[in-house]
């Protein structure tokens, strides 16, 4: 998994066999079973998330009902907002998937970027993309159709089909799964025709 990490870590900065082995001694891989709460509504946290294997998702309880709002699965990033604001958090995340993670803290972070200051500038750099990334999703959400949403998602992120419970996958694209159930069918239909 360390691989995994470094080759991911490659794309932004290069590292030195001591910036590698710094990133090793902060103990950061979990591995985590499937259906594993990491934050709940209310608590606060400091630990921010890096997906190396699996899927985990961000969703609230609304009216006794979970809304799914992101998925992240292999090379995805996620700081919740509670670490950031440091608040109580307003979501829920979970594992969808058994998975590994990198966890890390405010304090480890801290450490890493004071000794080696490329990682602060790796990490400004994935910040920006990844808000300019979730802008996008957002935008483009606010403007479709469930139809849409679905289509591009088949698009954008084919895995999430078979690796999500229908039930989530209909929340996520803000539908019932009864409507995803029909929506597929009349897809299915028109690649028919």
């Amino acid at each position: 998994m360390k691989n995994i990490l470094f080759d991911f870590i490659s794309k932004y900065v290069s590292l030195t066999e001591d910036e590698k082995n710094a990133i090793l001694s902060l103990d950061l891989f979990r591995s985590v079973k499937k259906g594993t709460t990491l934050l709940k509504e209310g608590q606060k946290s400091q630990e921010s998330y890096f997906v190396l294997k699996g899927c985990i998702r961000i969703y609230y309880i609304i009216d006794g009902e979970e809304k799914t709002t992101a998925f992240y699965t292999e090379m995805a990033a996620l700081t919740p907002h509670c670490v950031i604001n440091k608040a109580p958090s307003k979501y829920f995340i979970s594992c969808v998937e058994d998975s590994i993670l990198t966890v890390s803290n405010s304090d480890m972070e801290v450490e890493i970027n004071s000794k080696f200051p490329k990682f602060e500038t790796m990490c400004r750099i994935l910040s920006e993309e990844l808000s300019a990334k979730q802008q996008i999703n957002f935008d483009e959400f606010k403007t479709s159709s469930p139809e849409q949403r679905y289509l591009n998602l088949i698009q954008k992120r084919p895995d999430l089909i078979q690796r999500i419970p229908q039930h989530q996958l209909a929340s996520y694209l803000g539908i019932k799964p009864q409507s995803l159930s029909r929506l597929r069918a009349r897809i299915l239909e028109k690649s028919k025709e």
